[in-house]
């Protein structure tokens, strides 16, 4: 490769043409290839990098917690998850149709397992997406009052494709909390798709979400377009005999 050639592809960010070119160029020689086989095999690596990289952008974008996966999900351990419904959700149909998923269930059931899982799977797929847990993104719209950034918060987490919010309920809100809350959840209705963990059953949010009327109108469009699963199995955080 010449100066001129790495220069060239380095100034048109084609890293991975530049990492195996001359490998390719010896190779292609040897085994005495087409020009069209020689640049094809360039170009497909390059696009993988891209690819890969793109992922890797969105996956830290997302701040998945841990690097949960539905395929390494334990579910011969946990006979409260229908394993053909959870792959059902892989297939993805639900980001598109905006619809949403509730895991309701004790700790330690696998309810953040399976919502980081399916983000994951979402992310593979080339959608955008953000796990917060619920304590965080509360505190952030209180803080987003001090500074009067409210509207700018909801319009950023309203944009997302697949917004998982983790462990609602372990709260003690203020009014304008719930406020915000409900301007995102309305926003994101019908548009993009959320992923709720919680150990509240439905009729439980009133207790810590507070104003009986907003909530009613939270829950009618979450549950709406909803897939509500409701977990009834032992914990998978049991010392294991």
């Amino acid at each position: 490769m010449t100066d001129e050639i790495a220069q060239l592809l380095k100034t048109l960010r084609l890293v991975r043409i530049a990492e195996i070119l001359d490998d390719e160029l010896t190779t292609a020689e040897k085994e005495g290839r087409s020009y069209q086989d020689l640049i094809a095999r360039l170009l497909r690596a390059q696009w993988h990098h891209q690819q890969e990289s793109a992922l890797a952008w969105r996956i830290e974008r997302a701040k998945l917690p841990e690097k949960w996966t539905l395929e390494s999900f334990p579910f011969k351990r946990q006979p409260g998850i229908s394993a053909k419904q959870i792959r059902g959700f892989a297939e993805l149909d639900f980001v598109p149709k905006a619809e949403n998923i509730v895991f309701i269930g004790p700790t330690g059931v696998g309810k953040t397992g399976l919502a980081s899982g399916l983000l994951l799977k979402a992310l593979q797929n080339g959608y955008r997406g953000l796990f917060v847990r619920a304590q965080d993104l509360f505190d952030e719209m209180y803080a987003s009052l001090a500074d009067r950034s409210s509207r700018k918060l909801v319009d950023r987490l309203a944009r997302v494709d697949v917004l998982v919010i983790d462990e609602m309920g372990y709260l003690n809100l203020r009014p304008e909390q719930t406020n915000i809350f409900f301007k995102l959840m309305e926003e994101r209705y019908r548009r993009h798709a959320t992923i709720v963990t919680t150990n509240l059953q439905y009729d439980e949010w009133h207790n810590f979400l507070g104003n009986k009327a907003l909530v009613d109108a939270l829950l009618s469009r979450l549950r709406h377009q909803c897939h509500t699963v409701k977990i009834d199995g032992p914990s998978l955080r049991e010392p294991q005999a």
